[in-house]
């Protein structure tokens, strides 16, 4: 006998929890199916434990670089046992506010364990259970991509599914992927002491090419070896991986993390049966993210849209809100998201890159670079590798905006804020910000703009160059 709900949501991570709660917060009878535990990759193999080992790899190397602070520290001891033994702990701390208890309690959602698939358009079947839903929210994220290298299938490869369960430091860890994923665990491993060998076409390619300029030496002085080249083949030989690239080198290690992509969880949902589009890049979704089924939206990492816990985030609760207060529809699309990749220093972008503003703008575009040489909190913590780039155009608008900063992550959240609501550069330096912060070079940057767009025009043309650099200083 089928179970009557107002809203079944497939998948508790990041976007699933948020519709869930929302709709059961607001009265509606709510079934949140999952097949593992809640809380989805983030919680578990992702954005919690990759965040807590980065800490604990710059703590290590805090340590060890601790004499250009004229302090003297011995070599750190890495005992990947017990760091394993953190991360869990950090993850035990955050999954106690997404039990089922919780979910039950708290925004009074059923929590129903098991593997979804959708028997028709309104009804889902859990193992022997048959739920129908008014509608249905599809939430069911992504998987590690595995690209089809020849041979990988046979080699015992780690993902971010199992690498933050490892209680080994190998001597040489291959990373194939110089993404965000990729980057962070190579520098993270790097700093712990193993030797790490970082492979893809361009390091962080979705970023401005000043980012990996900057990045590509701090990575190298730290012992990560990056090869501009893919990989065309891979073996294993007892407890020695080596792989074969493009450009002909061979590299061997004794541990190999795979970090190409993300891959939308949509094959097993059977959403054939309910009739929704979808593709290998996931499922399409129309601005209110209603599938082709109006009745049944999807959200987050399954979709053909960004895949970031914090934009997945975002789209459950509009899903959860559509789907449940139909007559207030809001769009489930921003083009304002920003990202962070949290290497250190980190990498922080929203808006549009260069090329791209060029691209939509042509020549009324403009650029600005602000080095962190400039900002006295960034002296005085020694942490001056890095800069802030503003892509804009007349008037102060800003069309983009990539940091690489220390605390790039807080800094950028101002940017989009102006960007958002439209108040522009004029709107940061019209605030006082805290001296000295990382969020007072964020002003400084932006007075450092509009003070030179000013000596360009006929009234600032006497005041020369000079003063412009006063000015930064």
């Amino acid at each position: 006998m089928a179970e009557d709900y107002d809203l079944i949501v497939i998948g508790a991570g990041a976007a699933g929890l948020t519709a869930a709660g929302f709709a059961g917060r607001v009265g509606a009878k709510v079934a949140l199916v999952e097949r593992e535990k809640l809380g989805g990759d983030c919680t578990w193999a992702g954005c919690v434990p990759s965040k807590a080992l980065l800490k604990v790899a710059k703590v290590a190397h805090t340590a060890r670089t601790a004499s250009r602070y004229g302090i003297t520290a011995s070599e750190p001891t890495v005992d990947m046992k017990a760091i394993r033994e953190h991360l869990r702990e950090v993850v035990q701390e955050v999954y106690q506010h997404e039990t089922p208890e919780v979910y039950g309690d708290k925004y009074h959602v059923e929590v129903v364990k098991g593997a979804a698939r959708f028997a028709d358009t309104h009804t889902v079947q859990v193992d022997d259970r048959r739920l129908t839903g008014k509608k249905i929210v599809v939430a069911s994220g992504a998987r590690a991509a595995v690209p089809p290298v020849p041979g990988l299938d046979s080699v015992a490869y780690k993902t971010n599914r199992d690498i933050f369960d490892n209680d080994r430091l190998p001597e040489h860890l291959l990373v194939m992927g110089a993404g965000p994923v990729g980057t962070e665990i190579a520098q993270a491993y790097a700093r712990l002491g193993a030797q790490v060998t970082l492979m893809d076409l361009a390091l962080l390619p979705r970023d401005e090419p000043e980012v990996a300029a900057t990045l590509e030496p701090i990575l190298r002085a730290e012992g990560v070896r990056f090869i501009p080249s893919l990989v065309d083949s891979a073996q294993q030989d007892g407890d020695q991986i080596t792989l074969t690239l493009r450009s002909g080198e061979t590299v061997t290690g004794d541990m190999l993390f795979v970090a190409v992509g993300r891959s939308p969880n949509v094959r097993d949902l059977w959403l054939e049966n309910a009739g929704v589009h979808y593709t290998e890049r996931g499922i399409p979704v129309d601005q209110y993210l209603r599938t082709n089924v109006p009745h049944i939206y999807a959200v987050g990492d399954c979709t053909t849209g960004p895949k970031f816990t914090h934009y997945a985030g975002f789209q459950g609760g509009i899903a959860g809100r559509n789907a449940i207060v139909p007559l207030v529809n809001s769009s489930g699309h921003d083009p304002l998201n920003p990202w962070v990749t949290f290497t250190d220093p980190e990498v922080a972008h929203v808006g549009l890159t260069e090329a791209e503003a060029f691209e939509q703008y042509g020549d009324k575009v403009k650029t600005y670079m602000f080095s962190l040489l400039h900002g006295d909190r960034s002296v005085a913590e020694g942490d001056t590798d890095g800069f802030i780039k503003i892509t804009y155009r007349g008037g102060g608008q800003i069309l983009g905006v990539t940091i690489v900063a220390a605390r790039a992550g807080e800094m950028i959240t101002e940017f989009a804020l102006a960007m958002k609501h439209g108040f522009g550069l004029s709107g940061i330096t019209g605030t006082i910000h805290p001296y000295p912060s990382y969020s007072d070079i964020v002003k400084k940057a932006s007075s450092s703009l509009m003070i030179d767009e000013l000596l360009r025009g006929p009234a600032g043309v006497a005041l020369g160059a000079a003063s412009a650099v006063l000015w930064r200083r």
